[in-house]
């Protein structure tokens, strides 16, 4: 499935400009698709500066002008993946993207990507990898919307402004950086952002949608593991079905479908082998759509996207008997969590090490498992898909 500028379409931020869809949100092809929202137009929720740069939110942009020159850097690392942004520059402005990037980046050739934003640099323009390769025709991207869309894939790095391909770039050398951080800078000038969206790129099938080929149902358990229309039907309960694969560092992305108001569920990860004595020792993304009378910011229960007694889903965002989609990831001890392409969970586990998730910190891989909680459960996965991240470095 294909979306935006690496179609050949128009650009958003042209497009978007003159048509009433509100900036930041995606559509649901795009969420169903595994496109999520870095910045969600309304806070700096999965960011954090790396210096005094005087970024703050303004009619769904993130900008600034103002301080030393640094970056509002992503909380989540990530390694191969499609990029879209959308980004304004002052006139004589000087900023950029950052790709792949180390939180405090020195050197461009060595510790990031640097996708420029600049008119008037001397050597590397607007469209360029700062360092590493110019644009194949000279851009501008001063004092007007442009858009980029950037495909990140091993050593490549593609990249089209305004749906046209100004770049290819391959980076074959033994200091390949692999993955990173995502920087949004600003150096000279001011510089706005907004429609930051990401899609994970290499995810593999995690189930084939006609077998329980690669899963295993954990002994002791009540609940009913079926395949229904390229589904895995959950009934009863309590009980678990966990992959025969382990995973450690990765990026999960699930279809859940609740046939209930206010079921609970969850998807467990880098669990220990499941047993009739201790079936589910592992860290709970949550599966659990209530909230405190008409405020989703008040979940019930941690709220579907929450680590389950760790840490609270911020907001609840996905509604019982709807497909929504959840994406996971966890990065030594850093987990992110996003549903319906909204992250809702940016947590670290700060506890000391253990093998059991239950009571302390487990980096080392370990099982996905798809929890049936009670005997009212009555839920469907579909498109469970994973990728796991390659180490740091080059």
């Amino acid at each position: 499935m294909c979306f935006g500028v690496w179609c050949g379409t128009a650009s958003p931020a042209v497009a978007q400009d003159k048509a009433t869809k509100k900036h930041n949100e995606l559509t649901t092809d795009e969420v169903s698709a595994g496109w999520v929202r870095l910045f969600d137009g309304e806070t700096m929720f999965g960011w954090k500066a790396n210096n005094d740069v005087n970024w703050k939110v303004t009619d769904g942009v993130v900008h600034a002008d103002s301080g030393d020159p640094g970056l509002l850097v992503t909380t989540t690392e990530f390694a191969d993946y499609e990029l879209r942004c959308d980004f304004r520059l002052s006139k004589g402005g000087n900023s950029g993207i950052f790709l792949r990037s180390a939180f405090q980046p020195k050197d461009p050739t060595k510790d990031c990507y640097e996708l420029n934003m600049c008119d008037s640099h001397p050597a590397f323009k607007t469209g360029a990898l700062v360092g590493r390769q110019k644009p194949i025709k000279e851009v501008v991207g001063e004092e007007r919307w442009r858009s980029y869309h950037v495909r990140v894939e091993g050593p490549k790095v593609d990249v089209k402004l305004d749906g046209e391909l100004i770049l290819t770039y391959s980076d074959d050398g033994s200091g390949a950086l692999r993955r990173g951080f995502i920087g949004l800078q600003k150096n000279v000038g001011h510089a706005e952002y907004r429609n930051v969206y990401l899609r994970p790129l290499g995810t593999k099938p995690l189930f084939n949608g006609k077998d329980l080929t690669g899963w295993r149902v954990v002994p002791g358990g009540k609940s009913e593991f079926k395949v229904e229309d390229s589904a895995i039907h959950v009934r009863n309960g309590r009980g678990f079905l966990e992959t025969e694969s382990t995973w450690g560092d990765f990026f999960l992305q699930a279809e859940i479908k609740t046939n209930g108001k206010h079921l609970n569920s969850g998807i467990f990860f880098r669990a220990m082998p499941g047993t009739a004595e201790n079936p589910s020792n592992g860290y709970e993304a949550q599966v659990h759509n209530a909230w405190k009378g008409d405020d989703r910011s008040q979940p019930v229960d941690f709220g579907t996207g929450a680590i389950y007694r760790r840490v609270p889903a911020r907001r609840v965002v996905s509604n019982d008997f709807e497909w929504s989609t959840m994406t996971v990831s966890a990065q030594g001890p850093h987990v992110s969590v996003w549903v319906n392409g909204t992250q809702v969970t940016d947590w670290i586990d700060t506890r000391k090490p253990n093998d059991n998730p239950r009571d302390g910190l487990r980096v080392k891989p370990g099982h996905f498992s798809l929890q049936g909680h009670d005997p009212t459960t009555d839920l469907l996965f579909r498109n469970l898909r994973a990728v796991e991240l390659p180490k740091r470095g080059g």
